[in-house]
């Protein structure tokens, strides 16, 4: 899995169409242009359509923004490796007889379609053999390596009981519509069409294409875009929508724009320290009966996961030509993420900041004047997050040209989809550090504090999808759920419109915000980002409370076993294991970040205590 992996069933499910064996400039051109999903390039030479490896054909695959794969059958590794890298390939997809080996030392670089060639007596169990892959495609039995244009028996299918999703090929044509749209089986992911849209081979009829797509598409249950269920959208004044929509078709261009992601991966590998450590906390499992790792959050470079997202918003402005970036802060570390990337590309940087919050937080306001950007305090209502939110949002109204880079998994689309993409490097190193400790990708439990939700959404991304994967959301009760003084949002919001999308917000009957209440400045908010809004009321995550005085103990006893200080939005998260059935478990606890910033309450907490023992 990487980093762009669709959120299908929780977001928009759309059939995925990819049209193989291409080698027409122009017609490749066009389909990239009609919203494809894949496009497929065979690099077999002893198919009619096989594609010419050259120099003119390399550049211009090179640059094509979309998904693009490369098809192969018993090739060596290392002509697949050399060839997925020289056409920059998004998937490999396999066709012959490689070994699961072969399989899994390829994921480590790309994505991996391991094809299957189905008959009456396929045995489906070989497809449990190739668990690294990420989808699997059945196709027809026949004399050909593909592109036979006959298809087997649909209802074979029935008899696959794995948990890959697949592709179904083998002679599709504009005639299936109707028996693709009824075709029920869970997996299902999308299909693979070649032969029979073709003039001849490798040539192919984009006008039949398209007309097969949108009479495939136009059917099948989708919410609107930018949704997650009901939650989302873009609730904003009109001086915004062009700056909001030039930045969704920017976002939605570099997604898959191969020198984007490479500079991405290179300043999160190079400049945050990424991967960041999965560690195995043997005191927090003997504690429990399970078995706890920590995803070291912390140790990224400013202290804190916030910086996944800035590195990602601030390359996208610079792609855009904005030079002028403004942030919101909480706690500090997204106002210190922005303010530290801002120094690394020489832009200019506001952060707005509740003065509660600066006060609070005073070592990360200096870090950032000290970094050179403006801290501008904000005054109104109860001078924390959601406040210097408003702020923001009013100065991006009056300078829409200003690039305003949120730190959550809030505001109007893309916002929320476009931060989750870019902390999605989280769940994806997860992955594969779990396989190396544990032998296998998926723990049984993740847990992770939500305020806005930005790290909850890194944790989570590429597991929403695996139902066996417990997912549980950590909001902060304050004083307690039914105080007065809370940020407990899924457990007192209702649906409402906040700084620009539709999700659950703490609110009078009247529609006024309730002040919210946390001793930690990053989870003192009262909504809770559309994702995770979606997530809690579909019944994917469930959500725990817990009160300041909780996390405080939790986050110092972390320390006095570990020797890990935690940021007290972490210790939320860590205070959640005592209310979660982990017995025999295997548990990640996302350590969103460290304490440093945090210290100042903690001692006060610690003498507070002290004293009263003495």
């Amino acid at each position: 899995m990487d980093l762009i992996k669709p959120l299908q069933s929780l977001k928009v499910r759309i059939m995925l169409i990819k049209v193989c064996g291409l080698s027409e400039e122009s017609e490749i051109t066009e389909l990239a242009n009609s919203g494809i999903d894949m496009l497929g390039f065979i690099f077999h030479k002893a198919s009619r359509r096989n594609l010419n490896y050259d120099e003119a054909k390399g550049a211009f695959i090179r640059n094509l923004a979309c998904e693009k794969v490369g098809v192969f059958v018993n090739e060596e590794f290392d002509y697949i490796l050399q060839t997925g890298f020289y056409f920059s390939l998004t998937h490999v997809q396999l066709h012959g007889n490689e070994s699961p080996g072969m399989v899994q030392a390829l994921s480590r670089y790309f994505k991996v379609i391991k094809a299957f060639s189905i008959h009456s007596k396929f045995d489906f169990r070989v497809c449990d053999l190739y668990p690294s892959a990420d989808l699997l495609l059945f196709d027809t039995k026949g004399d050909l390596a593909g592109g036979n244009g006959t298809q087997f028996d649909w209802k074979l299918l029935d008899s696959y009981q794995g948990d890959i999703p697949f592709l179904l090929s083998g002679g599709i044509g504009k005639n299936d519509v109707k028996a693709i749209k009824e075709m029920n089986h869970p997996f299902f992911e999308g299909i693979d069409v070649n032969s029979k849209f073709e003039i001849e081979p490798s040539r192919k009829n984009i006008p039949e294409i398209k007309t097969f797509m949108e009479e495939l598409n136009k059917s099948i249950s989708k919410t609107r875009k930018g949704y997650y269920g009901e939650f989302g959208g873009a609730y904003i004044p009109e001086l915004l929508y062009n700056p909001v929509q030039e930045l969704e078709t920017a976002f939605e261009r570099i997604k898959t724009n191969e020198e984007f992601k490479s500079k991405f991966k290179h300043l999160l590998r190079d400049y945050v320290g990424r991967p960041t450590p999965l560690y195995f906390s043997n005191k927090l499992s003997e504690k429990h009966d399970a078995t706890i790792f920590l995803k070291r959050e912390d140790l990224n470079h400013t202290g804190a996961h916030k910086i996944n997202n800035t590195i990602g918003q601030i390359l996208l402005a610079k792609e855009m030509g904005k030079t002028n970036i403004i942030a919101e802060t909480g706690a500090g570390q997204h106002g210190v993420a922005t303010a530290t990337v801002c120094a690394l590309m020489g832009l200019d940087c506001t952060v707005f900041m509740g003065t509660v919050d600066m006060e609070r937080q005073k070592p990360n306001v200096q870090r950032m004047k000290m970094l050179g950007a403006k801290v501008v305090p904000a005054e109104s209502g109860s001078k924390t997050l959601k406040d210097a939110t408003n702020e923001a949002i009013r100065y991006w109204i009056n300078n829409p040209s200003t690039f305003y880079v949120i730190g959550s998994v809030v505001g109007p689309h893309p916002y929320p989809e476009m931060v989750a993409h870019f902390q999605s490097v989280i769940s994806e190193e997860m992955r594969f550090q779990l396989q190396e400790k544990t032998q296998k990708m998926n723990p049984d439990i993740i847990v992770a504090c939500v305020g806005g939700g930005s790290n909850a959404a890194g944790a989570f991304y590429h597991y929403l999808e695996e139902d066996a994967v417990a997912l549980y959301c950590v909001e902060a009760a304050g004083l307690g759920i039914d105080s007065g003084k809370s940020a407990a949002t899924s457990h007192l919001g209702t649906v409402g419109i906040i700084h620009g999308s539709k999700s659950l917000v703490m609110q009078t009957d009247n529609g006024q915000i309730i002040e919210p209440h946390s001793i930690s400045a990053g989870l003192d908010y009262p909504g809770i980002g559309p994702l995770h809004a979606h997530l809690i009321k579909s019944g994917r995550a469930k959500s725990i409370a817990v009160t300041d005085a909780e996390a405080i103990k939790a986050g110092l006893d972390l320390t006095r076993i570990e020797g890990i200080i935690p940021a007290l939005e972490s210790a939320h998260a860590l205070a959640a294991l005592d209310k979660i059935e982990l017995k025999n478990k295997t548990v990640v606890v996302n350590l969103s970040g460290r304490g440093d910033k945090d210290l100042e309450t903690y001692l006060t907490k610690l003498n507070l205590a002290e004293n009263e023992i003495e």
